[in-house]
């Protein structure tokens, strides 16, 4: 099998060294410049204007330095449905790249041109460029993958977003790039993978479905799955990309307004929305925004909470791996459901444990250990099985505009949680994880009543089973048993 879809994992494989990697590498890196950029701040108000910038303001700046990438993120995920439904995803992500490496010298050059004007600029690029990868990534990867092999491919861009994550916190160390004089080459590293990713992805095809549905080119459809999958026999794929347009016949790509009144994918909408606000809301990114406060305050030397911090990535990573392969066994409805009540559980103990860190010498090492097992629960369930069903419940028509929606509620929450959860936890200290508790435990109950288990089936079997949602007694519109007489043009292969 691995030689028959080589394609496939090359294909995978570079999508998320460009994609999930680089994006969540920018995320972990900037961390470890706060410092660096902030004295550098003062080194160019000092050399403008002779005396060094306010506090005030050097925090403020400093804060916009942050999120200013979440609002790119946020700007460049609300165009990213017209530009994949006009270009494609291959061609939009090439596009990205560009981007990305031209952001990436911005900031890399800001030290010696003495403008940190220079950094804001670079890093609102860079959000553009992951509010644009990040759903073009996800689709492109499930509609290039077989079914059997769906899930699977579908949870690796959480296991390149931790592995991004785990790498950003090694060139982080002061040991390495996170120096004084090195931190303009970590902030310009990021260009890396999205480089790797604009010289091999040329040689990839597009997506067989995006070929035949929208471009109407069988030859390039019949070259791309044999590129892909190998020369083996994929007719029930075949089978399901023709029952889709058969579907699709007179059906135009659906914008977002469109698919917010669209009635039979009204459940599909909600559970989007639903696991979308759960992974903003289940804690997983407060506590890596805010590892240190949380360490601090279980009691750990501040010398060695870097470390820790990397351990707790590392975990996660090898988590997602975990994921990888259990995935198609056990579905995604049981990892979701299961991930969020057992990390609910972990919450609550994570509370316990810092209201008695001041009882018992030991009980700050059972904080840490209750935070990585947390890391390591959200990387083999919610991570990649979150990902796996936004692409599986949504057609064709919808996955754009559907994608547009994720992104843009994921990219408000980073915002969101980045702005007030300091605020909380100054208010309510460690009882601030109660809340993220009582998320997960309510989505948990949700997952288990209305979502539909998608492991092994079809996109016309996904929608046939939310249709039951989302019409109830009303009559179910019938979908076509069999394809048409199109479909012949590749059933050798």
């Amino acid at each position: 099998m691995t030689v028959q879809y080589r394609g496939l994992f090359q294909i995978i494989a570079v999508l998320g060294i460009g994609g999930t990697f680089q994006i969540c590498f920018q995320i972990s890196t900037i961390t470890y410049m706060s410092q660096h950029v902030k004295a550098f701040i003062n080194e160019t108000s000092l050399e403008r204007y002779g005396y060094p910038i306010h506090q005030d303001n050097l925090l403020f700046l400093w804060s916009i330095t942050v999120s200013i990438f979440g609002i790119g993120g946020l700007l460049g995920s609300s165009g990213s449905r017209y530009l994949t439904v006009k270009y494609g995803k291959k061609k939009c992500l090439l596009c990205n790249n560009l981007l990305m490496v031209a952001a990436a010298s911005i900031m890399g050059c800001s030290k010696i041109a003495q403008s940190f004007e220079m950094i804001l600029i670079g890093r609102f690029m860079c959000g553009i460029s992951a509010g644009l990868c990040v759903p073009l990534h996800h689709q492109y990867v499930g509609e290039i993958s077989p079914r059997k092999l769906l899930g699977f491919a579908n949870s690796t861009s959480s296991f390149f977003w931790s592995l991004g994550k785990a790498v950003g916190q090694i060139s982080g160390q002061r040991e390495l790039l996170g120096s004084q004089s090195l931190w303009p080459m970590l902030m310009a590293s990021c260009g890396l993978p999205a480089l790797v990713q604009l010289v091999t992805l040329p040689f990839f095809p597009e997506s067989p479905p995006y070929l035949l549905m929208h471009k109407g080119d069988q030859e390039g459809c019949k070259r791309a799955i044999r590129q892909l999958w190998g020369e083996g026999h994929h007719q029930a794929e075949i089978d399901d990309i023709m029952k889709e347009k058969a579907t699709m016949k007179n059906t135009k790509i659906l914008s977002v307004l469109e698919l917010i009144k669209e009635q039979d994918s009204r459940w599909q909408l909600y559970m989007i929305v639903i696991l979308t606000a759960t992974v903003q809301l289940c804690g997983i990114n407060a506590i890596y925004f805010y590892t240190f406060e949380v360490l601090q305050a279980a009691g750990f030397d501040e010398r060695m909470i870097s470390y820790m911090t990397l351990c707790v990535g590392l975990s996660e990573l090898i988590a997602t791996v975990v994921c990888s392969s259990i995935i198609e066994r056990l579905g995604r409805k049981v990892l979701l459901r299961g991930g969020y009540w057992i990390m609910g559980s972990l919450l609550a103990g994570i509370t316990v444990t810092l209201s008695l860190q001041d009882w018992y010498f030991w009980m700050p090492y059972r904080s840490l250990c209750l935070i990585i097992l947390f890391a390591v629960v959200f990387g083999v369930g919610p991570a990649g099985a979150t990902v796996s069903i936004r692409i599986e419940i949504f057609k064709l028509s919808c996955r754009p505009a559907a994608f547009v929606i994720s992104a843009v509620l994921s990219w408000l929450g980073v915002f969101v949680i980045g702005m007030t959860f300091p605020f909380i936890v100054e208010r309510l200290k460690h009882f601030c994880f109660l809340i993220f508790m009582g998320v997960l435990f309510t989505s948990g109950i949700i997952i288990h009543l209305f979502l539909p288990e998608t492991k092994g089936k079809s996109i016309v079997e996904i929608t046939e089973e939310f249709s039951k949602l989302n019409f109830k007694k009303k009559h179910v519109p019938g979908t076509p048993n069999h394809v048409t007489e199109d479909y012949t043009f590749c059933t050798r292969l």
